[in-house]
């Protein structure tokens, strides 16, 4: 298992990383929203190198493109990426599909699906360095980085001392880099070493956002949002009203909002209640979408809107023909990326039903994505359902 003891060996993701190949050119080169002429061509440099490399280094690929009669030669333009055959997200449910050595793997993240299946992501130290700078980017383009002040970190998810390699307790202690240090953070997922497993610590929540609230500190509350909602809740039962954050303060939520009756509540509702429960803007509660096994952020802009940063590209298919269904039409969500050299998934059909849109009000240029929920009779169950059993 490979921890993430290997943070404290890299750079901050502010730095600038070095320029070895035509994927980390692209990535530092340009910005998270910058759908130029010459990004789109640097896209696609850095989509064939990608599919090259993998190609020669990969069993499974090279099998699986030489029997579609696949080359990556054949990506002249970025009309061509879309052409790059995909893997179904189950495929890396039930084949370990490394491409590289696994001496040559720093992190190994994983989902934490009920099903007894784990998705998962193996990154070697250069995709580690792009995803990280990757993230950097697009959150500090969509206003969610404050290098300047320090701020306290209240995280619903688990606690990464223990997780080791769960997918989210890596998103969420990479997000608490993205302020200046000096905060505290406190993680709710406790773990319980009699009964070998994790606990909602929602008591402790409740004490630590009131002593956050008295000394009027500038708080971010990250993590599933069914979860934040609940500590509100609980706060108001205990002290007779919700707590008043210092208007700073942030929510980045992420993993889908779920009852425990797996339903879904409007994320425009949810934004203004947890909102109006903190006393902070609308716009600083901001919602997440990301695959462990794709890596890309998709972001909320200030209107609430999931945005697509030019780091990755995402193609909605019809479901029988797999015809890319263009701009507002409802398909199986296609996502790919170049930052990723270690594993074959950076052209990844999803198990999502989504649209690609064209625009947002917000001003951000590039197109937005809509999540409509998982596809199939039997309904895949994520991090966001294992996280909610926590809430019984």
């Amino acid at each position: 298992m490979k921890e993430l003891d290997i943070e404290k060996k890299l750079p901050h993701p502010s730095k600038v990383i070095k320029i070895n190949d035509p994927a980390d050119r692209f990535i530092e080169n340009f910005d998270a929203f910058e759908y130029s002429k010459k990004a789109l061509e640097s896209f696609t440099k850095a989509m064939k190198y990608i599919a090259e490399y993998q190609y020669k280094k990969s069993f499974f690929l090279k099998r699986y493109y030489d029997m579609l009669g696949f080359r990556p030669s054949d990506i002249k333009k970025y009309s061509d990426i879309e052409k790059i055959p995909f893997v179904f997200v189950n495929g890396f449910k039930e084949r370990d599909l490394l491409t590289l050595k696994q001496s040559e793997i720093v992190l190994e993240l994983k989902s934490s699906g009920t099903s007894g299946k784990t998705s998962k992501i193996c990154l070697d130290l250069s995709s580690l360095l792009r995803v990280r700078r990757m993230s950097f980017k697009i959150f500090n383009a969509l206003g969610c980085v404050d290098m300047n002040n320090s701020y306290h970190y209240i995280c619903f998810t688990y606690d990464p001392n223990v997780a080791g390699d769960v997918g989210t307790a890596w998103t969420d202690k990479l997000l608490t880099s993205f302020t200046k240090e000096g905060g505290s953070i406190y993680y709710a997922f406790k773990w319980n070493e009699t009964k070998k497993e994790f606990y909602f610590d929602v008591e402790g929540c409740i004490n630590i956002l009131k002593e956050y609230e008295e000394k009027k500190l500038p708080v971010r509350l990250i993590g599933f949002p069914a979860f934040a909602l609940k500590t509100t809740e609980e706060y108001k039962k205990k002290f007779g009203r919700y707590p008043v954050l210092n208007p700073s303060s942030f929510v980045i939520t992420g993993g889908g909002w779920k009852t425990l009756q797996d339903e879904a509540i409007d994320k425009r509702i949810y934004r203004k209640i947890l909102a109006d429960n903190l006393s902070i803007p609308v716009e600083n509660v901001r919602d997440l979408f990301g695959m462990v096994e794709h890596g890309v952020a998709y972001v909320d802009c200030k209107l609430g809107n999931f945005h697509i940063p030019i780091y990755g590209k995402v193609i909605a298919r019809d479901p029988i023909s797999f015809k890319n269904l263009g701009y507002n039409k409802k398909g199986l969500l296609q996502f790919m990326t170049p930052y990723l050299s270690s594993y074959p998934s950076f052209s990844l059909l999803s198990s999502d039903w989504g649209i690609v849109k064209e625009g947002c009000d917000c001003g951000i240029k590039g197109p937005v994505l809509e999540i409509l929920g998982r596809a199939g009779i039997k309904k895949l169950k994520g991090c966001a359902i294992t996280a909610a059993e926590m809430l019984k």
